[in-house]
This record gives C-alpha cells, structure tokens and sequence, in this order.
C-alpha cells in the first residue's frame, strides 16, 4: 500500500500538477479574502484573473519548467505593479513553485542564476512601487521564499541524481554479477567437457583394443584373450571411477557430500603408462624428477600425456612406439610425447575430435603453450610449457586440484 502512495505520482504527473495548481490558487485567494489580514486587501476582478492565470501555468511546469518561470515571473511583476490593496505578496505564490520546478531541471549554475535574478527583481518591484516601507515583512518574505525555493529546488535535483546514480550502480552490479556468473558456469561446463573427453577417450580406446585381441585369440589363446578381457575390465571400472568423480561435479550445493579424492597426477604416471604398454604400444618414459607441482599443473601435464599416448594408440600405424620427455625448468615444466611411428592420420582429423583443443585450452588456462603437429621424421609431436606459477584461479572445485569421486 506504501508503495503504491510513493509511485502515484509518478504514474499521474498531471494530477499532481492539477492539484498543486488548485492548492496555490487556495492560498493565494485565502490570503485575499478569508486570511487574518484581509482588511489590508482590495482584491479586484483583474487581481483574481491574474491570480487564476498564474496558477493555471504551473499546469505546465513539467513540459517546460523555465517558460513557466518566465511567464509567472510576469504575472507576479503585472500584480505588483496594477495591484489596488496594500498587499503585494499572494500572487508571488506561483512564481515560488515555478522557481522550484526550475531548479529541479536545471543545473546547478542555471539555477544560481534564475534565483538570484528572481530574488534581486521581485523584491526590488515591491519596495519601488509599493505601499508599505521598502522593509516590510512582505517585501522581506518575498525575498527569503524567492531564495528558499531554489535552494530547495537545488536539493531535489541533486537528491534525485544521487538517487539515479546509486540505482545505476546497483543495476550495473547485478549485470556484472550475471555476467560473472555465467562466465563461471561456461568456464566449468568447458572444464567438465574436458574431463569428460580424457576419461572417455582414453579408457574407450583401451577397451577397444583389448577386446579386438580377446575377439581376435578367443579361439586359438583362450589364455591370452581371457587376459585381454581382465585389462578390458580394469580399464573400464577405472573409467567408470573418473565418470562418477567427474559427474560428481555437478551435484547441487544441498545433495549430501561426496567423498573427496585427489585428482590424477605425475604420481600415478607409472599406472597410465603400464595400461597402454598392456594394450600393446611400447612407451619409453624419460623424466626428470618434476619434484612437487601446483595442483593445476600437476592434472594438466597428465592429462596431455593422456591425451597424446591415446591419440598415438588410435592413430599411429603397425609399429609404433611412444617417448615421453618430462623437464622442469625454474619457471615451467616441459612436457613433450613423441610418436616415433607412422602417423597415417593425425589425432583429432577423424571425427571432429577434441584431444587437440583440450590440451591447448587446459595449458592456455594456466598461461602456458601446448603446440602438436607431425615430425619431418615422421609421427607426431605434442610439446607444453606450464608456467609453476599459474595464474590465480576462482576458489572452488575447478580450481582446488581435488574433485568429488
């Protein structure tokens, strides 16, 4: 119900203009006729006119808040000088509100002018052709409300810009928080989908292999293929273990906790390596000791080996064999995966995939450089620079080095 009154206003300014009109034309004709001074008064038809005139103008205040000024300033100056009674301040009454509402749609130094020019100009009327000594507590009134009104109008134009600008600020506040918001959003769902790609398209192409030799042998070394199939059942209940690590991301912020565990590192290297050497591609692993990594870099220089030993396993031809190089410098690790076989196709021309992208993403992310392409010498290339000093990260999961199993 408050906020209703507040807002009628402002959905019916000529209502408002109307009654405030209707409210001065009251004072100025009390003070005429039914005021505790009304014998000092002469009121005649024309003083009345004038009177009606000047507040029916301030109808119009709004549209054109100086002209309004102007023509009150006019009524007032034709009442002082034509008026029959000793009274000379009623009709002054329109010329007040005028001078406010200008003050309101002005600026500041306009404002200094119109009041001083109306405060100097009236009062000097009414002491020059007036009745009563130039002293008099009309001509003195006159004066101070000339004045008070563009103060107060003043104040209101400087209230309503404050206002304004603090309901800008908080407007452009929130935009900026939606902003940031769905940044954050897009930056996590790109993070998952990485994930989501080095968890599939590693252990699928594991599975596919094992289960093309267990298909392969099943008759002639039923020994071996049963062998295959148990590396095809490792590798895919580790799949199914990063799938519900990585989907664990996406749990709401009320669903019951999920147990934490590390994220995959250079520590379990050894683990990666022995299943592609299982699945039949010999991995030569020349590392220096990277001693202990940002969490970022650590899951990152994983996941391009991943990366690079599946796309070598998927696309390399008969007899190829991958090394892995891994150096740390005082400011980056250096992480290079060599295909040392033929390279028939190249990783990612097959199906749109998104090896290739992920890895450069997951290295831009952390300020560093992923570079892939073929070997004059033939097979393929893939070299990363990761800064150790990653640059600073949102706080939360995507950047905490840990996600929910």
């Amino acid at each position: 119900m408050r906020d209703r009154a507040r807002l009628w206003p402002q959905a019916h300014p000529i209502a408002l203009d109307a009654g405030l009109a209707l409210a001065v034309l009251a004072v100025i004709l009390g003070n005429m006729f039914i005021g505790p001074h009304t014998e000092r008064y002469d009121a005649s038809a024309p003083d009345i006119l004038l009177a009606v005139i000047g507040s029916a103008a301030l109808l119009l205040r709004r549209r054109s808040p100086l002209g309004v000024l102007a023509f009150t300033g006019a009524v007032t100056v034709v009442y002082l000088l034509t008026a029959t009674g000793e009274g000379r301040a009623p009709v002054a009454a329109t010329v007040v509100v005028a001078l406010f509402s200008a003050s309101t749609h002005t600026d500041r130094t306009t404002t200094f002018r119109l009041g001083l020019a109306t405060c100097l100009l009236l009062p000097a009327i009414a002491m020059l052709f007036g009745s009563r000594p130039w002293y008099s507590a009309e001509n003195i009134a006159l004066f101070a409300w000339s004045g008070m009104a563009a103060a107060a109008g003043e104040a209101t134009r400087n209230r309503r810009a404050y206002v304004a600008a603090v309901e800008e600020r908080a407007e452009r506040a929130e935009r900026t928080r939606e902003e940031e918001a769905k940044r954050r959003v897009t930056e996590e769902r790109m993070r998952i989908a990485r994930e989501l790609h080095d968890v599939v398209a590693h252990h699928i192409a594991l599975v596919n292999v094992q289960a093309g030799v267990a298909a392969h042998i099943m008759d002639s070394r039923p020994d071996q293929a049963k062998q295959a199939l148990a590396h095809v059942r490792e590798a895919s209940r580790s799949a199914l273990d990063e799938l519900r690590a990585t989907v664990g991301l996406l749990r709401q912020s009320g669903d019951p906790a999920a147990p934490m565990e590390p994220a995959p590192g250079l520590g379990v290297l050894d683990q990666l390596v022995d299943g592609f050497r299982r699945a039949g591609l010999p991995v030569e692993v020349v590392e220096e000791d990277p001693g202990t990594l940002p969490a970022g870099v650590d899951l990152t220089a994983y996941r391009v080996i991943q990366e690079s030993l599946t796309n070598v396993h998927k696309h390399a031809g008969p007899g190829a064999r991958a090394e892995i190089r891994i150096a740390r410098g005082d400011a980056e690790l250096e992480v290079t995966v060599v295909d040392r076989g033929g390279s028939p196709q190249a990783p990612g021309t097959a199906g749109g995939g998104h090896g290739l992208i992920g890895m450069r993403e997951r290295a831009a992310a952390l300020g560093g450089t992923c570079e892939a392409g073929p070997r004059t010498q033939g097979g393929f290339r893939v070299h990363a620079r990761l800064p150790l000093a990653s640059p600073a990260r949102p706080a939360g999961p995507a950047g905490d080095g840990r996600i929910p199993a």
